[in-house]
């Protein structure tokens, strides 16, 4: 906001609350944090009311992440009020919560493009904005980055800057949030970790972190003890002071407490908990720790989704909406087709395990924090024993799967390909070289959507196929999937993947009798002689529909759908380079590394010569939008695959 506009606000508010004793709208002036430092304390509260109305406002008008951003709406505001942003850097660990940042922080009227091509990120970005100091996605990084921040401060002598991490329960089960938990209490870092417990991840957090953190408690007594004992402790001398100082307060707090403290036991001095919905103590609280130096915690007790009824009580279907609402009945607002509609790929996922493991009883389901995403909540609910949420720690995932599978077990382990980049030296170094039978299903395979750069799994083609023992597979269909998932848990086939997308198959009669295919074995699913394509996946479907196309323009056109990247179906590719000269291969992957490189890899090896036009994702970080913009705005629709076609047959 311009000065003359910013000014006018202040004398506008300011005239406000002379008239009422409570102003009638306060975020409309609010456009920067500097605007909101400029609200009495006393009216910090129906800001927070305001702020509130207008995220659900907007999400049930745009479908977006939504239980988490009403959950944080009075930290947001009291961190925004205490603190000194752009200067003082909050990392939001995730971001799924950072709607309300984004609004305070001038993108308040850009707030309806969120998500949406082109327009906000539904994370924070440091291409956004200067408020957003580190740009997340993934779980578990806000205490590495903030510490990081806090430590080139002090190298630079930033004296007043701080460092603020915003992590939940959820993200402080993620093995990376301990390593920096490690690392801060080694330094005297100027660094406050703010936890937001509340007891909920995506579905419930779990493990005993989480129980600790909701049992938790402090003691009056404790801080008047520690008060009287600081007094004696600070005539102390010599380099060790500070240090006898944390242990003594952390062995009163212990005793008092009648429990260890985690934090405190990392020599993090811990405060709270707090309630996470008084934005006026809040506001209090954090005045106070922004004057004390060093390493501490504020553990702030918060309900996902406050504020939307709805929300509060089912919140794992409402951390993210799917489809525009009416936000006083929660019920959808767009209508349905009434025709019936083929399946997600996780929907398929979820009910075929379910029937081979009634078949196999050495199979067993794994993911890390997903399971009503990955549906492997089917599994859960009607064989609980063996079904495991391990918590958002996909490298614990997959070596827990080759613990599993190396005694014996049969393991599933299902991580969104966005994930599974975390745990790559898991799948390698306890997996693969042991050659163990573990089935990676790589859910959210290729472009995903609205959640952009941070989540779109276009890299596992290329990142799993130089690594040996792999069985690397995408079906192009439900019944594909059924049947190499049916595969897959066959004995000895060693580490295997099955990589499928976000969203709905083809197919609505799905449910097909399962049966083994070979591995290695790709299919000819059309006979061409002018040109052929090379694809793997559901992309294959596509394809077939541009050669369909071309034979309509006077053109004769083969489909190769490979199946399997690797092992590679070098029948079928010999098959291919001694009849055609012309050959494009299509995937929803990076264009390095994967399908398109291995194609040509094998016909430089075997001395085959053609024009090979690849067509994947380009070297590039592709943003967000839906996944038909971004399929368009990467080559790989079906236009451009006919536009490549025809310049290559001319």
């Amino acid at each position: 906001m311009g000065n003359s506009l910013y000014l006018h606000s202040v004398k506008k508010y300011t005239a406000l609350r002379g008239m009422n004793d409570k102003v009638n709208k306060l975020l409309p002036l609010i456009d920067s944090p500097e605007d909101l430092k400029k609200v009495d304390e006393q009216d910090l509260a129906q800001v927070c009311d305001e702020l509130r109305d207008f995220i659900i406002d907007a999400v049930s008008c745009n479908p977006g992440h939504f239980g988490a951003s009403l959950g944080v709406v009075e930290l947001t505001v009291a961190l925004q009020y205490v603190f000194n942003t752009p200067e003082d850097k909050i990392i939001w660990d995730v971001g799924h919560q950072a709607y309300g940042h984004k609004i305070l922080t001038g993108r308040k009227d850009q707030f309806h493009t969120n998500r949406k091509y082109k327009g906000l990120s539904g994370f924070p970005n440091i291409n956004e904005s200067e408020f957003d100091a580190f740009g997340v996605g993934h779980s578990s990084t806000s205490i590495s980055a903030a510490l990081g921040m806090a430590i080139a401060a002090q190298q630079m002598g930033k004296t007043k800057q701080q460092s603020i991490a915003v992590i939940g329960d959820g993200s402080m089960t993620g093995g990376q949030a301990f390593e920096g938990l490690n690392n801060l209490s080694t330094t005297k870092a100027n660094m406050l970790i703010v936890l937001n417990d509340n007891n909920m991840a995506i579905d419930p957090a779990v493990g005993g972190l989480s129980d600790y953190l909701v049992d938790i408690s402090t003691s009056h007594t404790y801080n008047k003890i520690r008060k009287e004992m600081m007094k004696g402790i600070e005539k102390l001398t010599g380099p060790n002071a500070q240090d006898k100082i944390v242990a003594i307060n952390n062995s009163i707090k212990s005793l008092l407490t009648k429990q260890s403290n985690i934090f405190e036991g990392l020599n993090i001095r811990y405060f709270g908990p707090v309630d996470g919905h008084d934005i006026n103590h809040l506001v209090k609280v954090l005045k106070d720790l922004k004057d004390i130096p060093g390493p501490k915690v504020l553990h702030c007790i918060t309900k996902k989704g406050k504020g939307f009824k709805l929300a509060e009580e089912n919140q794992t279907a409402w951390h993210a909406t799917g489809a525009k609402f009416d936000k006083t009945t929660g019920k959808k607002t767009e209508p349905e087709s009434t025709k019936p509609r083929p399946p997600k790929y996780q929907e398929v996922f979820g009910q075929t395990i379910v029937e081979l493991a009634k078949k196999n009883e050495k199979i067993v389901g794994v993911t890390p924090a997903m399971p009503s995403g990955c549906s492997l909540n089917i599994m859960m609910d009607e064989m609980p024993d063996r079904a495991f949420d391990v918590g958002i720690a996909e490298q614990h995932a997959v070596t827990f799967s080759a613990g599993m599978a190396i005694s014996g077990l049969m393991p599933f382990c299902n991580i969104y390909s966005t994930f599974m980049q975390r745990a790559y030296d898991q799948v390698i170094h306890d997996v693969a070289i042991q050659n163990l039978n573990v089935v990676f299903c790589l859910d959210r395979g290729g472009l995903v959507g609205a959640d952009g750069a941070t989540h779109h799994g276009v890299y596992d083609l290329s990142f799993f196929r130089p690594i040996p023992n792999m069985t690397i597979s995408s079906p192009r269909n439900e019944s594909e999937l059924r049947n190499l998932m049916y595969t897959a848990q066959l004995p000895n086939k060693g580490p295997f993947v099955i990589r499928y997308p976000r969203g709905l198959g083809i197919t609505i009669d799905w449910k097909t009798p399962m049966q083994e295919i070979e591995i290695g074995r790709g299919e000819v699913l059309k006979e061409g002689s002018d040109i052929a394509f090379v694809t793997l996946g559901p992309i294959t479907n596509k394809a077939f529909q541009v050669c369909e196309k071309l034979e309509h323009e006077g053109y004769s056109a083969a489909l190769y759908d490979l199946r399997f990247v690797k092992p590679l179906d070098e029948e079928l590719l010999h098959s291919l380079f001694r009849t055609h000269t012309k050959v494009i291969t299509v995937e929803d992957n990076s264009v390095i590394g994967g399908v398109g490189t291995a194609v040509i890899e094998f016909m430089v090896e075997n001395g085959y010569h053609a024009t090979v036009k690849k067509m994947g994702i380009p070297d590039l970080f592709v943003d967000h939008g839906t996944q038909t913009e971004l399929y368009a705005e990467c080559g790989l629709d079906k236009k451009t695959m006919l536009k490549n076609a025809l310049e290559m047959l001319q």
